[in-house]
C-alpha cells in the first residue's frame, strides 16, 4: 500500500469521525499530565462560585446600602470589604486556573511536536520521496501552532464558562423562574448560525493549512534554489507563484475571519433582547429594585460564557483541521518495520546475499531477480545507465527500502529480521548529493560517531586530504559551513562527507559517486584513500566515471533493473557488452564521465 493511499485512507477516518472525535483524541494528550489539568478545573469551579458570591452579595448587600434605616454603617462597610476580598479570590482563580490548563495545552502541543519529529525519523525514504518537504515542515510548525492556540483556548474555556453558565442560570431560576425562560427563550436561536459557521470554520481552517504548506514548500524551493533562480532570470515568476498561493492562503484565511467574526453580533443581539425582555417584565411585575440589579447583572454575567462556548465550536473545528493533518503523519505506517524478535547483526558480516531481489516504487519494477553475493572484502562496482537502478539497489542495503520479492542475507539472516539500527551502524555511505548541517565542520565529520575525539577527527579528514583546506578556514575545525554546506566548494563538501565515512570506520561502504565532484588531482588523492579504506571491507560503489573502478574485484552491469554483464574490468571489455560500449564512450569523448 502506498503513502498516498494510506494518507487518503487516514483522512477518510478522521472526517469520518467528526471534530470532535479528533479533539478528544487531542484531550487524551494532556493524560499524563492529569494532576495540573484537574487542579486547574478546580480553580475554574472556584472561579464559577464566586460569580455566584457577587450575585448573592449584589441582592442582599444593594438594600442594605440604599437604606440606611435598616442596617448600620458597620455593616454597609462589611458588605463594601466583601466586594473587594471575592474579587481577589475570583481573581487568584482565574489566574491560577488559565495557568495551570494553558500550561497543560502547551505541554500536549509539546508533546505532540516531538511525537510528529520521531514520526517523520521513523518514516522510511520511500514517503519523503512522495511527499514534499516544506508540508512536513507546515505540518510541524504551523498546524502544531493553531493546535496549540485552539486547545488552550479550548481547555480554559471549558474548565471555567459552563460551571460560571450554570451558576448565573442557577441564580436567575431561583430569583424568579417565569423570568429566567422568558429572557432564556431566545439564547438557543444562536445555536443554528453557530454550528453553521464552524462547518464552515472546519473546511477553510483545512484549506488555508494546507494553502499554507503549499506556500512553505515554495520558500523552500526557491531559497535553495536561489542560484538557478537569479541564473535563470526566473525571479518575476517565482514572485508570480508566491503571489498566487499567497492570494490563495489569504482568501481562505478572510473566510475563517469573517465566521468567526459573525458570531458575537449575534450573541449581543440575542443578549440585549434579552435584557429588554427582563426591563418589560420588572416593569410588570414591580420588582424591588435590588433584586433587579442582582438579575441584570447575573444576565451580564451569563453573556460571557455563552459568548466564549458559543466560539468553542469555532475553535474546536479550527483546531481539529490543524490536528487532522498532523494526526495523518502520526497514523502514516513506516514501510519499512523491525520485527519484534529482531537480533543484533554479527560482529563479523561475511557475506551479503541478493536472493531473486525484486523491487517497484510502485507498479513498474526497478530491479528485477537479482541473485547474487558479495564476501567481505570485496569491492563490488555497480555501472550502467540513468534509471538501471543502481542507487535503488544499494538503498536496499540499509533497508531504507524493503525488498518486493525476494531477500537480502546478512550471514545467512534475512536483514529484515536484523535490528535496524544494528545494520546501519555497520555501513557508512558517501552519496553523489552531499548532507552537510548547518555546523561546525568538526560536528559534521563526527556526525554518526559521537564522542569522536579531535585527534580521531582529524585524522579522518587527513586521509581525506581535507585537512589543509580546513586549516585555512576562519576558525579552523570549529567554522560553521552554513546550510547544505553553502560556504564551501562541491569538492570540499565531497571531502567532508568522505572524512565522516572515513572516521565512522565501517565494515560496509556505500559510494554513491563518492568522487563526483572533485577535480582531478583531488580525486586521485581521496581515491587513494578509499582505496586504502577499502581493504577488508565489503563495498558497493556507485559509478559513472569508470576510470574509478578498474580496480575494483567484481563489476555488476545494470541495465532495466537487471543484471547483464559480471565480471572484472579486463573481462568485460573483452566481452565487448554493455560495459565496453560504455567504456569506449566516455573515453572517445575524451571525458570520464557516461
Amino acid at each position: 500500500m502506498s503513502s498516498v493511499k494510506s494518507t487518503q485512507q487516514t483522512t477518510g477516518i478522521l472526517h469520518g469521525r467528526g471534530e470532535w472525535a479528533t479533539f478528544a483524541r487531542l484531550c487524551r494528550w494532556a493524560l499524563p499530565h492529569w494532576r495540573r489539568l484537574l487542579i486547574g478545573c478546580a480553580f475554574g469551579l472556584l472561579y464559577a462560585a464566586t460569580a455566584g458570591g457577587l450575585l448573592w452579595l449584589v441582592r442582599d448587600g444593594v438594600g442594605r446600602i440604599f437604606e440606611p434605616e435598616t442596617s448600620s454603617l458597620r455593616a454597609v462597610v462589611a458588605i463594601a470589604a466583601l466586594f473587594p476580598l471575592l474579587g481577589l479570590l475570583r481573581g487568584v482563580a482565574d489566574y491560577v486556573s488559565r495557568y495551570l490548563i494553558q500550561w497543560t495545552g502547551n505541554r500536549v502541543v509539546f508533546d505532540l511536536r516531538n511525537a510528529l519529529c520521531d514520526q517523520i525519523l521513523r518514516l522510511s525514504v520511500l514517503y519523503f520521496s512522495r511527499s514534499r518537504s516544506g508540508d512536513l515542515v507546515s505540518r510541524m510548525a504551523n498546524d502544531t501552532m493553531l493546535v496549540q492556540r485552539s486547545v488552550s483556548t479550548v481547555l480554559t474555556a471549558l474548565a471555567q464558562q459552563p460551571a460560571t453558565l450554570l451558576v448565573c442560570l442557577g441564580y436567575l431560576f431561583l430569583l424568579d423562574p417565569l423570568l429566567a425562560g422568558v429572557s432564556l427563550f431566545l439564547f438557543p436561536v444562536c445555536i443554528i448560525p453557530v454550528l453553521q459557521f464552524g462547518r464552515r470554520v472546519r473546511r477553510d481552517t483545512r484549506e488555508s493549512q494546507q494553502k499554507l504548506a503549499d506556500l512553505t514548500s515554495i520558500v523552500q524551493e526557491m531559497v535553495g534554489g536561489v542560484r538557478i533562480v537569479k541564473a535563470f532570470g526566473m525571479s518575476e515568476y517565482e514572485s508570480d507563484r508566491f503571489m498566487t498561493k499567497n492570494r490563495a492562503l489569504l482568501r481562505h484565511v478572510l473566510r475563517v475571519v469573517r465566521a468567526r467574526a459573525a458570531t458575537e453580533p449575534i450573541i449581543v443581539l440575542i443578549a440585549t433582547l434579552g435584557i429588554a425582555a427582563v426591563f418589560v417584565y420588572a416593569r410588570w411585575a414591580t420588582m424591588p429594585f435590588p433584586h433587579f440589579v442582582s438579575y441584570a447583572m447575573a444576565l451580564m454575567m451569563l453573556y460571557e460564557p455563552v459568548k466564549k462556548l458559543s466560539r468553542l465550536h469555532l475553535q474546536i473545528q479550527q483546531s481539529s483541521a490543524a490536528a487532522d493533518r498532523v494526526f495523518e503523519v502520526l497514523d502514516t505506517e513506516s514501510f519499512v518495520q523491525e520485527a519484534p524478535d529482531a537480533v543484533a547483526v554479527a560482529e563479523r558480516i561475511d557475506q551479503i546475499t541478493f536472493d531473486r531481489v525484486s523491487f517497484a516504487y510502485d507498479r513498474e519494477p526497478v530491479l528485477r531477480e537479482l541473485s547474487f553475493s558479495v564476501p567481505a572484502g570485496t569491492r563490488l562496482a555497480l555501472v550502467g545507465g540513468s534509471g538501471a537502478g543502481k542507487t535503488t539497489l544499494v538503498n536496499l542495503v540499509p533497508r531504507f527500502f524493503d525488498v518486493t520479492e525476494g531477500r537480502i542475507l546478512v550471514n545467512e539472516t534475512d536483514i529484515r529480521a536484523l535490528r535496524i539500527g544494528s545494520l546501519r551502524e555497520r555501513i557508512g555511505i558517501v552519496t553523489q548529493e552531499t548532507v552537510l548541517f548547518n555546523d561546525t565542520v568538526a560536528n559534521n565529520i563526527a556526525y554518526g560517531r559521537r564522542g569522536a575525539s579531535q585527534t580521531e577527527i582529524e585524522g579522518a579528514a587527513r586521509r581525506a586530504h581535507a585537512h589543509e583546506f580546513i586549516l585555512g578556514m576562519s576558525d579552523g575545525y570549529r567554522t560553521v559551513v552554513g546550510e547544505r554546506g553553502i560556504r564551501l566548494s562541491g569538492g570540499q563538501r565531497q571531502r567532508l562527507a568522505i572524512a565522516r565515512a572515513l572516521l565512522r570506520n565501517p565494515p560496509i561502504l556505500i559510494l554513491d559517486e563518492a568522487t563526483s565532484a572533485l577535480d582531478t588531482e583531488s580525486e586521485r588523492l581521496v581515491q587513494s584513500a578509499i582505496d586504502q579504506l577499502m581493504e577488508g571491507r565489503t563495498v558497493f560503489a556507485i559509478a559513472h566515471r569508470l576510470s574509478t573502478i578498474v580496480n575494483c574485484d567484481r563489476i555488476l552491469v545494470l541495465h532495466n533493473g537487471r543484471i547483464v554483464e559480471d565480471g572484472r574490468h579486463e573481462e568485460l571489455l573483452a566481452a565487448a557488452g554493455l560495459y565496453k560500449r560504455l567504456y569506449d564512450m566516455q573515453f572517445e569523448n575524451g571525458t570520464s564521465d557516461a
